[in-house]
């Protein structure tokens, strides 16, 4: 019997695993989301899904897998997809930027288990949970040492960078969380560049105050060349 992720197989190939269950977790977010995990049912996914309960027994054992993988995915791409946006960017200023942007996408890219995360992280066995909140932790280290760097090079005052840190990742996850609110006022960039707005400039010192002006210079000019 082969293992993947700390979740057991009856399918020994790679590839074959990674596909079914993409097409098993897929199904299974989206009906956790909407009528919640608890309520369910393996019978449920495997119809949404297309395939059959057996089927999801070759790659799971039990519904709880299913949780577990679909939430590690999350913070897999959370993980992924966001450190590459900082690369080339020497100006901490640029990267905390950087980073947001990535973030919200990111968030927007899988806001049906954003909010999944939120809901059921909870319904997970203790020790599924603190992998799960270790592997937060690490993706908020991302805003955690951009910020400390900005604070170290008189860019930017923050009295409290833990409750910050928090600050960027909730406005991140607030994307998905209050779709309901801001689906009709905001489209995904004027939201980011509200959030730095919010999150950044109010913490800048007067050094970091002129190289903000210089990125959002560079950015407006950025923004106009795409248009």
């Amino acid at each position: 019997m082969a293992r993947s992720d700390d979740v057991e197989s009856h399918v020994t190939n790679p590839d074959l695993i990674a596909k079914r269950r993409g097409q098993i977790v897929d199904a299974a977010v989206s009906l956790f989301s909407k009528q919640g995990y608890s309520r369910t049912s393996v019978q449920q996914i495997s119809k949404q899904a297309g395939v059959s309960i057996g089927l999801i027994y070759q790659y799971f054992g039990d519904k709880d897998d299913i949780l577990f993988l679909a939430l590690k995915l999350v913070l897999e791409t959370y993980e992924r997809d966001i450190p590459p946006q900082l690369v080339g960017k020497e100006n901490p200023l640029d990267r905390l930027a950087a980073a947001l942007r990535a973030y919200c996408t990111v968030v927007d890219s899988l806001r049906e288990a954003t909010v999944l995360a939120y809901r059921a992280t909870r319904s997970l066995p203790p020790h599924r949970r603190v992998y799960i909140e270790n592997a937060e932790t690490r993706t908020n280290q991302v805003f955690r040492d951009v910020l400390e760097e900005c604070v170290q090079k008189g860019l930017m005052k923050a009295p409290n960078l833990e409750l910050l840190t928090y600050q960027f990742v909730h406005f991140a996850h607030a994307w998905a969380l209050k779709r309901w609110a801001f689906s009709g006022r905001y489209d995904l960039d004027t939201y980011i560049a509200e959030g730095t707005r919010l999150l950044i400039e109010p913490f800048l010192t007067p050094a970091g105050a002129e190289q903000w002006a210089q990125h959002r210079q560079e950015y407006n000019m950025l923004s106009a060349g795409a248009s």
